[in-house]
């Protein structure tokens, strides 16, 4: 049983925040680390610097953790990133915001949140490492220190919210993106474009979804953009009345909308499913006729409320991995919704070389059924391309894990030949290690561990970055 790990309340879970950054330049490995890993594997996530009164997990600082592996060695750096918020908090030695931009009482009229906390994702592109959060600007990371660059807004060639979620073409190199409350906060207008794999911005432009909804993720095929507004609600008048600005209102439905990538946001066409929520996407891809996506779906949402203050049904607020199948016939516009796994899970991935594309290789982050702390993610699936578990691997009772990275052997590697990258959290010890699985054989547990003496915080997302 799980309370048998530890007496200490506040280490049954790792969710809060570590307070130091360091460098670890060489790091214990128990087995051997694949030669062909090098590179650096950069993982982000919520670590507030002050406690905040009222601040939702989701607006804590972002705090980068690089492990940078080279010819079977190890080392490890974290820093915060230094936001305009993080630096006036440090200058000021204490929280001055709440919040999704709520000022606490005191806080210096001057200062102001509108740059974010840079905390849910970091990728590289076009010789560019980006810290990611959907509410604002990419934020560029140098490469080896972890320092702060500044916003990139590309030359001012794009404004406002960018997700943490764009999607890179992987025959074209091109990046492609969206943000939401792209009119202002809590308004029901998207943007999305595109960057090209030299950098540049090749487009840019909006449309009014059917109402304000958190976009967390979005979908990506060959010839096809699409975009679920699913009911985690915004609402500016909930705002003024001192209530919650994000809520789960069912009652609004759940839409999708479809368009062509070279088309026009006017020619977006919106289908319909039953009510769900849906935070990250595995994959998705065209067949005759259909579009066909994976995703990690819930009943209902997790972490936020109805607009009553009311919580939702934990037993529905928990993902399970589900397909989606779109009819671009235009038969119906209701789309079908099937779940291939009854197995609680999130984070899901693949490798990349195959975004957009059919895909025979998937992986996601599991909870353990046997455990009584629901939720808690604490093992791999891998699953093929019908959604067939190929393998799991569950760790030890009270010990958690990360979203898994895959990393191809090379560059001319078959699709899953290579490595999953997962940083697991050891409860009885109360620090982390990176784990190493080979990608297609989960099931016998990690080649090589890369030891740490402290944790790292569960965060949000990670990716490897080659090294030149």
């Amino acid at each position: 049983m799980l309370d048998k790990v530890t007496t200490d309340t506040a280490r049954l879970n790792n969710l809060g925040p570590i307070p130091m950054e360091c460098d670890a330049p060489f790091l214990k490995i128990t087995g051997e680390l694949p030669r062909e890993l090098n590179g650096t594997l950069y993982r982000n996530g919520p670590n507030p610097q002050f406690d905040a009164p009222g601040a939702h997990w989701f607006v804590g600082d972002g705090m980068l953790h690089a492990f940078h592996l080279e010819n079977g060695r190890a080392s490890y750096r974290n820093r915060w990133v230094r936001t305009p918020k993080w630096q006036a908090e440090h200058d000021a030695g204490r929280a001055l915001f709440g919040g999704f931009g709520r000022k606490l009482p005191g806080a210096p009229a001057d200062v102001t949140t509108d740059g974010g906390v840079a905390n849910t994702n970091i990728i590289s592109h076009a010789g560019r490492l980006l810290a990611l959060e959907e509410g604002h600007l990419p934020t560029e990371i140098e490469p080896g220190t972890l320092n702060r660059r500044g916003y990139c807004d590309y030359n001012g060639a794009i404004q406002g919210p960018f997700t943490a979620h764009p999607k890179i073409d992987p025959v074209s190199g091109e990046l492609v993106f969206f943000g939401y409350n792209a009119s202002g906060p809590l308004t029901p207008a998207l943007s999305f474009g595109s960057v090209s794999s030299s950098g540049t911005v090749t487009r840019f432009d909006r449309f009014e979804a059917p109402y304000a909804s958190m976009v967390h993720d979005f979908i990506v095929t060959e010839n096809h953009l699409l975009f679920p507004i699913l009911p985690i609600t915004g609402s500016m008048e909930r705002v003024m009345r001192g209530k919650a600005p994000y809520a789960w209102e069912p009652e609004k439905g759940a839409y999708v909308g479809v368009m062509k990538r070279n088309g026009s946001a006017k020619d977006i066409v919106w289908f319909r499913a039953e009510t769900c929520y849906v935070f990250h996407i595995m994959n998705a891809w065209e067949e005759t006729g259909r579009i066909v996506a994976d995703v990690m779906q819930f009943e209902e949402a997790p972490l936020f409320n109805h607009p009553d203050g009311s919580p939702t049904d934990p037993q529905k607020s928990r993902a399970r991995y589900c397909r989606w199948t779109f009819d671009l016939s235009g038969n119906t516009d209701r789309f079908s919704q099937k779940y291939l796994d009854d197995l609680t899970g999130e984070f899901p991935r693949i490798d990349d070389r195959r975004a957009g594309l059919t895909s025979n290789h998937g992986w996601y982050a599991c909870a353990n059924p046997d455990l009584p702390m629901f939720g808690a993610l604490s093992g791999i699936v891998h699953v093929n391309g019908k959604g067939k578990r190929l393998g799991n691997y569950l760790l030890p009772a009270g010990d958690t894990i990360s979203e898994p990275v895959f990393v191809e052997r090379g560059a001319d590697a078959e699709e899953g030949d290579g490595w999953l990258l997962a940083v697991v959290w050891r409860a009885r010890e109360n620090r982390s290690d990176l784990s190493v699985f080979n990608a297609r054989d989960v099931e016998s547990g990690p080649v090589a561990l890369v030891h740490l003496g402290h944790r790292v915080p569960d965060g949000f997302h990670g990716n490897w970055v080659a090294a030149r």
